[in-house]
């Protein structure tokens, strides 16, 4: 088990007079060789993808979440390569591969507690796999960005952080919800309260949750461990503070310590996208483009994770738009990192 290696070509299409991401951006050369062509890669940052859905099933979720890293890929490839972004600085690495564990989950039902139990095991299965090909990235000194599955897929992200940097790190996410379920079994709702309490976070605060998708007991939780919000509604309804006040105020929290920092962006707090737990009340796809780079450009972000999104699910058609965003998504994470590079040179 490793790597799945995409077929780049596949996935845009060659104009004359123009030159596309896919056609300068770096790519791994087989299965076999992911591990050498990463160490050998001169990228600076690296795409993966994770096509499985398992954590949100295990969750009671909407299925599709699979389906994100294909879409992103369609539209982030077919993006002009040019002086705003340069491709070559880029290692498409593939997507973790769960074909057999996906196999396994679509025959299992969530509603049956003993085949629930299961899919709850293939989490941890799962974590296992994309903890292997995360911590390969952060050793050759890249930085991922991940994409794709459910938002299980933090805990091995940021387990592996810890690891290579020998320390306890912040997360920053992007959320409807606190992902700060019981630990009942592995899955898409508690990746956070599985890695606060195996020690891995040092400080965790969420942007947008929604006050009535919180449960009381979570509130309680929260109030004893190192983790702040701020809700959707005081942002929005009540309008306590801007969408810039709140992100900022986040930032200046959270970059006093200069821990490097994961940056979570869950896609069911954006209004109408497809996802897991689709919302009709959230942030604009502005919004979500301003607190991916505001962020990447004022914190120590040694990670982007882009997380539930379904733009094919079994009661929708593709959402080529979903896939497009994603790309816009990836795109505002890498031009945050490099100007402010830049500015600091």
């Amino acid at each position: 088990m490793g790597v799945q290696i995409l077929d780049i070509h596949q996935y845009f299409s060659h104009r004359e007079g123009e030159e596309k991401i896919g056609e300068k951006i770096q790519w791994v050369s087989s299965s076999d060789k992911w591990k050498e062509d990463l160490k050998n890669s001169t990228a600076q940052f690296v795409i993966l993808g994770i096509p499985e859905d398992i954590g949100v099933r295990a969750n009671w979720g909407r299925a599709g979440a699979y389906s994100a890293f294909g879409a992103a890929m369609r539209s982030f490839l077919s993006m002009q390569n040019n002086c705003f972004l340069n491709a070559e600085n880029i290692l498409l690495l593939g997507a973790v591969d769960v074909d057999d564990l996906m196999r396994q989950a679509e025959k299992l039902n969530p509603k049956n507690k003993e085949e629930l139990k299961e899919l709850r095991h293939l989490v941890s299965v799962l974590d296992s796999r994309v903890e292997e090909v995360v911590l390969n990235v952060f050793e050759s000194g890249k930085i991922p960005i991940v994409i794709g599955g459910g938002h299980n897929n933090s805990y091995p992200i940021i387990k592996s952080a810890c690891k290579i940097f020998q320390q306890k790190i912040n997360i920053i996410n992007c959320d409807a919800h606190s992902d700060l379920r019981v630990m009942e079994g592995r899955h898409s709702g508690n990746a956070f309260r599985y890695a606060m309490e195996d020690g891995y976070i040092n400080y965790y605060y969420i942007l947008g949750m929604h006050e009535q998708y919180i449960a009381q007991n979570i509130l309680e939780y929260i109030a004893t461990k190192p983790v702040s919000f701020y809700t959707y509604e005081d942002i929005f309804i009540r309008e306590k503070l801007s969408w810039n006040e709140a992100m900022r105020n986040v930032v200046n929290f959270l970059s006093d310590n200069g821990l490097p920092c994961g940056l979570e962006l869950d896609l069911d707090a954006i209004t109408n996208v497809p996802s897991s737990a689709r919302t009709s009340s959230g942030i604009s796809p502005i919004d979500a483009r301003k607190y991916i780079y505001f962020c990447s450009n004022q914190l120590n972000c040694v990670y982007l994770h882009l997380a539930e999104g379904a733009p094919e699910t079994a009661h929708l058609r593709a959402d080529y738009k979903t896939g497009k965003l994603l790309a816009y998504l990836i795109s505002d994470f890498i031009k945050g990192i490099n100007e402010k590079h830049y500015a600091t040179a």
